[in-house]
C-alpha cells in the first residue's frame, strides 16, 4: 500500500476509486464500505484510495483536544493495509483546507489531484466550507465532472457511527470483549518500551513499561488485562496493568505488561500489545507480597485463557 502525507503528493496514472472518512478503529462496521472499495477496484482495474484527515477535524474545528482516537495514524495504515487498499492519504486538516467550497474540493482535489472514477460515500456526508453541500450536490458535481457517485444507505452508515461508539464506551469501561467483538480483531496499543522503576523483577514478576507518545490514543480503563504481543518473530502471552499502582504509591498513570517468556531485554523496541480480555481491576494491596500473590493468581487465570484461546 502506498502511504500519501498529503493530497499534493499523491500521483497516479490510473483513475481512482475514493472513499473518504476518519475510518477510526477500521473496525467490523467499516468493512461494508472497504468492501465496495475494494471491489469497485477490482471490476474495473482502477487504483483505491481511501483519504483520510489528522489530526481529526473536531481538534481544529471545535477544538477538541481532548477527543480520544481508537487507532494512531500508524495502526490506522497497519489495518487498512491488511485491507488490501491500494493508496492511503492522510492530509493534513487545517482552517485552510476546511474553507475550501465544495466546488473547489470537487474540483481541484477530486478531479485534477485524485483523478476520480468514482467516490463512495455516506447518504449523509457534507462537505465545502462550513459542511454546506449535500450528497445531492455530489451528485450534480458528478454529472457535470464526470464520475460517479455511490451512496452508502443510512443502515450502514449508522451501523459504522453506532460501532465506533460502542468500542469507544467498552473500552472506557474496560470491557475488552465487547470491543473487540465490534473491531473484529484484538484492540491494541503501540508504544516503546521505557526504563521504569523495575520494582516487578524484584518479586519476580520484570515489567516492559510501555511509553505511548500519541496523546489522543484510547486507553482502556484502569486494570489488568489478558495480553499478546509479536517477540522477535513469536507471538507470546502475558498479562498488563494500566493503572497508577497504588501499592506502592505510584503518582501517575502506567502501562506494564509482563510476558511469559524468559528475561528478554525489550528497552527501546516498539511494541503492539493486543488486549484479549480484563481480568481484574486495579486494587491497592496491603503489602507487596500480597500484590505479588495475586499476580501469581493472575498469571494462572491469563495461562488458561491462552489454553483455550490459543495464540
Amino acid at each position: 500500500m502506498n502511504i500519501f502525507n498529503s493530497i499534493q503528493e499523491f500521483t497516479s496514472n490510473k483513475k481512482t476509486i475514493i472513499t473518504l472518512g476518519t475510518f477510526d478503529g477500521v473496525h467490523k462496521g467499516h468493512k461494508k464500505i472497504l468492501d465496495k472499495l475494494i471491489n469497485s477496484s477490482r471490476k474495473t482495474g482502477y487504483e483505491s484510495v481511501v483519504l483520510t484527515f489528522f489530526p481529526h477535524p473536531r481538534m481544529v474545528l471545535q477544538q477538541n483536544t481532548d477527543i480520544k482516537l481508537l487507532n494512531t495514524i500508524a495502526e490506522k495504515a497497519l489495518l487498512l493495509k491488511e485491507y488490501g487498499i491500494n493508496n492511503l492519504i492522510i492530509h493534513p486538516f487545517d482552517h485552510s483546507f476546511s474553507r475550501l467550497t465544495a466546488e473547489e474540493f470537487v474540483r481541484d482535489i477530486l478531479v485534477e489531484k485524485l483523478n476520480i472514477h468514482k467516490i463512495i460515500i455516506g447518504y449523509d456526508h457534507r462537505f465545502g466550507r462550513n459542511r454546506t453541500a449535500t450528497i445531492d450536490d455530489l451528485v450534480i458535481f458528478g454529472k457535470e465532472y464526470s464520475f460517479e457517485v455511490e451512496m452508502i444507505p443510512a443502515l450502514e452508515v449508522n451501523e459504522v457511527s453506532v460501532s465506533s461508539t460502542k468500542i469507544r464506551n467498552a473500552l472506557e469501561a474496560g470491557n475488552i470483549k465487547t470491543a473487540n467483538k465490534y473491531l473484529g480483531y484484538p484492540y491494541f496499543i503501540t508504544g516503546v518500551v521505557t526504563e521504569g522503576k523495575k520494582l516487578g523483577r524484584t518479586i519476580g514478576f520484570p515489567t516492559a513499561n510501555l511509553t505511548i507518545k500519541e496523546n489522543y490514543k484510547l486507553i482502556p480503563a484502569n486494570g489488568v488485562y489478558v495480553i499478546s504481543a509479536l517477540i522477535n518473530g513469536t507471538a507470546v502471552g502475558g498479562m498488563m496493568n494500566i493503572g497508577n499502582r497504588p501499592t506502592v504509591n505510584g503518582a501517575s498513570q502506567t502501562i506494564e505488561a509482563h510476558f511469559f517468556i524468559p528475561n528478554t531485554d525489550l528497552y527501546g523496541k516498539k511494541l503492539a500489545v493486543n488486549l484479549h480480555y480484563k481480568l481484574r481491576d486495579e486494587v491497592k494491596f496491603e503489602s507487596v507480597d500480597a500484590l505479588k500473590q495475586q499476580l501469581e493468581k493472575d498469571k494462572i487465570h491469563s495461562m488458561e485463557y491462552f489454553k483455550e484461546y490459543p495464540l
